[in-house]
């Protein structure tokens, strides 16, 4: 999978908007304080679902039910966001939805998955066991697997990148969350696509770092685990086509510890009164053990969603 064009990711977003509006982009004056740079903040915690993802499932299940109008249903793996995102896309076009997640997944997002009328299936000891269980009920059950990578969830979710960089200035550097690739890889398109120079920094867990190694060693790493309180950051086994288009277009990949994830949530939270789930808070976190490179130059955000439990977001207010 190579790079998109404008008229490409424009066709995508056009099966955005009749579902949802904009994000905000915004600049905090008291996070800046904090910051000592100008950040500009991408809000997709204010989407339905609570995230980016809700983008891509929009696309792929539209273009889906297109291709495949008799399909009986879709089954897909997730730990959360991407599940609440084909959930109600899968809703919007009358398609049932099959959702495989691993135990211990978050209670508040395995409820709004099935609040969006998904029948929910919880098998496995991590996502990547759960996604090995997507593909036995794709056989057994005749389902559309939804693959955790493809070109129309990636366009899809590039819509967010189209908002953020024709609604501010140009910006010097992006930093974005990394979990299974869609949303670094949609903000390269569209970089490319309009001809900007802005850096591309993506953001993993110290806990989950296959993508920062797969990109040092050139091939696809995987790692045994992917222990994090940031679930969207969570994966243990890199997609070779996300890594393909991340070799071309990031300049690197930092890591950043759940401690700095934590800070970095509390930060949101008391700077700009918005709640930021794990991955959600990582660019910032990234952004600020960079700072001293930061200062002086225009940094976008990409807070990728708010879906997190009470039980860790009070850990983040007593702390």
């Amino acid at each position: 999978m190579s790079g998109f064009s404008l008229a490409e990711l424009e066709a995508a977003a056009a099966l955005v908007y009749p579902h949802m509006q904009a994000s905000p982009l915004l600049r905090w004056p008291l996070l800046e304080q904090r910051l000592d740079f100008e950040a500009w903040v991408k809000h997709e915690n204010h989407n339905p679902t609570g995230a980016f993802k809700v983008r891509g499932g929009l696309v792929y299940l539209q273009r889906l039910k297109q291709r495949l109008p008799d399909c009986p249903g879709v089954v897909t793996a997730t730990r959360g966001n991407h599940g609440q995102s084909i959930a109600l896309a899968a809703r919007m076009v009358g398609m049932r939805a099959v959702i495989v997640v691993p135990e211990g997944n978050s209670e508040t997002k395995n409820r709004a998955m099935q609040a969006l009328g998904c029948e929910l299936v919880v098998h496995g000891r991590d996502f990547d066991v759960s996604v090995e269980h997507s593909q036995h009920l794709e056989r057994a059950e005749g389902l559309h697997r939804i693959p955790l990578f493809h070109e129309d969830l990636v366009c899809g979710v590039a819509s967010y990148a189209l908002e953020m960089f024709r609604a501010g200035p140009v910006l010097d550097r992006v930093y974005v969350p990394i979990g299974l690739g869609s949303g670094v890889c949609g903000v390269l398109s569209v970089r490319d696509a309009l001809g900007l120079d802005t850096e591309v920094v993506g953001v993993v867990s110290s806990e989950a770092t296959c993508y920062q190694q797969s990109l040092a060693e050139g091939e696809c790493v995987a790692t045994a685990t992917a222990d994090t309180l940031a679930d969207g950051m969570a994966v243990r086994v890199p997609n070779p086509d996300a890594l393909a288009m991340m070799r071309s277009g990031v300049s690197r990949i930092v890591d950043v510890n759940d401690d700095q994830v934590l800070a970095a949530m509390a930060h949101y939270f008391e700077d700009t009164h918005n709640i930021a789930e794990g991955a959600g808070a990582a660019a910032l976190a990234a952004a600020i053990s960079e700072q001293a490179d930061n200062r002086g130059c225009r940094v976008g955000l990409v807070l990728t969603g708010g879906n997190v439990d009470a039980s860790l977001f009070a850990r983040v207010l007593s702390a």
